[in-house]
């Protein structure tokens, strides 16, 4: 009998529940993913993005057993004993595979909830960031330090993406709370600056596209409802 089938190159899997949190935050869940890893998002939509990770690693077993279960119904191979030792096999591994993914789905709605019920509601310091603001929150977010010229004084942020902010800049998004220096290091070696708590939940809401409701989006290919189904 052929040897069971290799599971495809690792890749991103597409969660059943997609949707639901691009439709809670404005976002694709490739920007919400690349958000966490530029330490953009605040620690609840951080925990939220974790679990959401932790789902889409699970996706891939369930296809993976489910489409072996399919072929070795199909009729390809001989009915006999080892062919029901594999299909039982595969039978339990599957069960694992969406036992896992359950779990790891009611993880990700524990964290979702509370975000969709809060997303009609005005986001919070949203309104005092003028037009420019967001791209210097975004620069920050990405790692950046104060600076002082030692010839001429002046002082400005560097970014890591190679984005120069001006102090004065700086010093209004401070007085605002969306930002804070770490003045144990001297500012002519430089002084990490980041985004505070406010400031990540400020650029995030300024860069969210608006929803008013949570759209009907059709299931895609290989994904199931977005309600984890209940065992027998």
């Amino acid at each position: 009998m052929p040897p069971e089938p290799a599971p495809t190159p690792s890749r991103r899997a597409v969660s059943p529940l997609d949707h639901r949190l691009e439709a809670a935050t404005g976002h694709d869940i490739d920007t919400l993913w690349a958000y966490r890893d530029r330490r953009v998002l605040d620690e609840q939509h951080a925990q939220l993005v974790d679990r959401h990770r932790k789902l889409a690693k699970t996706q891939p077993g369930v296809i993976f057993h489910l489409r072996l279960l399919n072929r070795l119904s199909s009729g390809e191979f001989a009915v006999d004993g080892a062919l029901f030792t594999r299909i039982d096999r595969t039978v339990d591994q599957l069960e694992e595979a969406a036992d896992a993914r359950d779990a790891a789905a009611r993880d990700v709605l524990a964290a979702l909830e509370p975000i969709e019920a809060a997303a009609t509601s005005v986001a919070p310091d949203a309104q005092q960031l003028s037009t420019d603001d967001p791209a210097a929150l975004l620069a920050i977010a990405g790692g950046a330090k104060l600076y002082e010229h030692l010839l001429t004084g002046r002082m400005s942020v560097a970014a890591a993406s190679g984005t120069r902010i001006p102090h004065t800049k700086l010093q209004r998004l401070e007085d605002a709370g969306l930002a804070a220096q770490d003045t144990g290091h001297p500012v002519h070696a430089g002084q990490p600056v980041a985004l505070t708590d406010a400031g990540r939940a400020a650029l995030f809401a300024a860069r969210r596209a608006p929803t008013t409701q949570t759209p009907k989006v059709p299931a895609r290919p290989g994904t199931s409802p977005s309600t984890p189904a209940q065992r027998r």
